[in-house]
């Protein structure tokens, strides 16, 4: 069966980093309160110059180098981001053309902090249809840019980063074939204001800023996050005991602790990263799983489940076999 194998990874941080103690000299908060509430401890955010696209050209050089590719062996880049260099054109051509792989296929997909959920998604769909051979997918954000410094409930959240996968479709058979093996997606729109953005370019005029019902967002994002994990475990065919690593969006560590006692399934399985990035949005499971992989942690053969929820709300997870 021709599947999408993942081969390299690859991860980018701005230079800068901001701790909690820094950000309580700006705004009214303190280590303990953000530490107590959200277990973030640090976060990277980009300095003038630094861009989505280029964070996202540096993660992608990366996970090529890992491969052992050159970007002329790529045809198809999918790159998920909330905030796009431009309104248009996408943020993947950019990064494109940063690399020097014109001519393929280059997109971006818009699903908050799922989007690297849905991209790789997409991408696998098109790998397995022979529309693409091999994939960068990209997950790259600068969230910084749309925070409300004023609001200790947002802005201590966040952070800027990259992640990067490179994707091969190759003939896989055997018992334990490698490879994405199950992917599911969902959406709700009627969630929209507890997690959204106050602008954009056919309402306002203007890029906005970030706003959320935190409270509402954490009650949802347990229960969807442990519904689509075991969706997608039906849909393989396996177990919750089957899984070597859960790799979950990393956006509240509070989250990721309720979420895994739900399931069931033992802290020392999950890959945590949010205490020195934050919540990285769509960039947050790509930079979590390099930090894995490159530390050992995450071995050829594992099977290894990502998931994360987002604005919208969207949701999803895959189960790969790496």
């Amino acid at each position: 069966m021709r599947r999408s194998v993942l081969t390299g990874t690859g991860s980018a941080l701005p230079d800068r980093s901001i701790s909690n103690a820094e950000l309580a000299e700006r705004i009214d908060t303190s280590d303990d309160w953000i530490v107590e509430r959200t277990g973030i401890s640090n976060r990277h955010i980009a300095a003038e110059g630094e861009t989505t696209s280029s964070l996202a050209t540096l993660a992608a050089r990366r996970a090529l180098e890992a491969a052992g590719l050159a970007p002329k062996d790529i045809d198809l880049i999918v790159l998920a981001t909330a905030t796009p260099d431009q309104t248009f054109p996408a943020t993947a051509t950019q990064v494109q053309n940063n690399l020097g792989c014109n001519g393929g296929i280059a997109f971006d997909v818009a699903a908050v902090c799922s989007g690297f959920l849905y991209a790789l998604g997409v991408a696998d769909s098109m790998l397995r249809t022979g529309m693409a051979n091999r994939a960068l997918v990209i997950g790259s954000e600068t969230f910084s840019r749309i925070l409300d410094w004023e609001d200790r409930t947002t802005c201590v959240l966040f952070g800027d980063g990259a992640g990067a996968v490179v994707l091969e479709a190759r003939d896989e058979t055997g018992d334990a074939p490698r490879g994405i093996l199950a992917t599911r997606l969902h959406a709700d729109g009627a969630h929209n204001q507890l997690l959204f953005v106050d602008g954009g370019p056919s309402t306002t005029g203007t890029v906005g800023k970030l706003r959320m019902k935190g409270r509402e967002v954490f009650r949802h994002a347990v229960v969807n996050l442990a519904q689509v994990l075991q969706e997608v475990l039906e849909d393989a065919g396996l177990t919750i005991g089957d899984i070597d690593w859960l790799v979950p969006h990393q956006a509240n560590a509070r989250i990721l602790d309720a979420t895994a006692k739900k399931l069931n399934l033992p802290s020392e399985k999950v890959v945590m990263t949010v205490a020195q990035h934050a919540n990285t949005s769509a960039a947050s499971v790509p930079l979590a799983l390099d930090v894995a992989v490159r530390d050992g942690r995450i071995r050829e053969g594992d099977l290894v489940m990502l998931e994360a929820m987002g604005g919208g709300f969207t949701w999803g997870a895959s189960l790969l076999r790496v």
